[in-house]
């Protein structure tokens, strides 16, 4: 006996397999350009633990850097955290992550970690994290003096 499945029945398993599958993977958060991590501004960071990471770029913007994946290295050697962009954003705006598809986290011993969302946080949210981070590193943006 031979079984012949129509194309509508066809496209519709195959839109419930994709259906399943995006609900299986986490929502992505992205932020707005204006407010995305400038890598090259980036004076303070954390890593929580092996999942999250803070952020402070200059005095006042504050993130939280969420991975989709446990990356148990992270912080550890020099340098602790680094940013990947994507390779849109190497194009577009190379010293931004966003949250966006492709961006990474790395360190010298932990291959890239996928991001899974970056967002503001405020300065209280901050602090908490900060206590009790594993990993840290901060760059004063005191100017030098010179005996």
């Amino acid at each position: 006996m031979k079984i012949v499945m129509s194309a509508a029945m066809a496209l519709t398993l195959a839109a419930i397999a994709t259906s399943a599958w995006a609900q299986s993977m986490p929502a992505r958060n992205s932020l707005p350009y204006k407010d995305c991590i400038r890598t090259d501004q980036i004076n303070e960071w954390h890593v929580v633990d092996p999942q999250t990471a803070i952020v402070r770029t200059g005095p006042y913007q504050r993130y939280l850097v969420k991975l989709t994946a446990s990356c148990d290295k992270l912080g550890i050697g020099n340098p602790g955290l680094m940013f990947v962009p994507s390779q849109s954003d190497k194009a577009t705006a190379p010293f931004r992550i966003c949250g966006g598809v492709g961006e990474k986290v790395r360190s010298r011993y932990q291959p890239g970690c996928a991001i899974q969302s970056v967002s503001l946080i405020d300065e209280a949210t901050f602090d908490g994290y900060r206590n009790h981070a594993k990993y840290h590193s901060v760059t004063t943006q005191q100017p030098s003096k010179n005996p």
